[in-house]
């Protein structure tokens, strides 16, 4: 489980996205998209067909894809 860690240093979302284990990885990208679905369904202005707009696909999702397929061209996934 991540943990909180109270301190002035600063750290990108993609460092603490690498920083992640697996399964943390796995799961943290579970959440995004359950919280992007509520959005979604909530807001009709965040609610957009996900072939036409880039809305749908955040920064976040990108970097946990790509930090997903550096670790299955490595052979790190479990």
């Amino acid at each position: 489980m991540g943990q909180f860690a109270a301190s002035d240093d600063v750290f990108t979302l993609e460092e603490q996205i690498k920083s992640l284990g697996d399964d943390e990885l796995l799961d943290f990208w579970e959440e995004t998209q359950h919280i992007s679905r509520l959005l979604g369904a909530t807001d009709p202005l965040t609610a957009v067909d996900a072939s036409t707009d880039e809305r749908s696909h955040p920064e976040y999702e990108r970097l946990i894809l790509q930090e997903l397929q550096v670790r299955s061209s490595c052979g790190e996934l479990r």
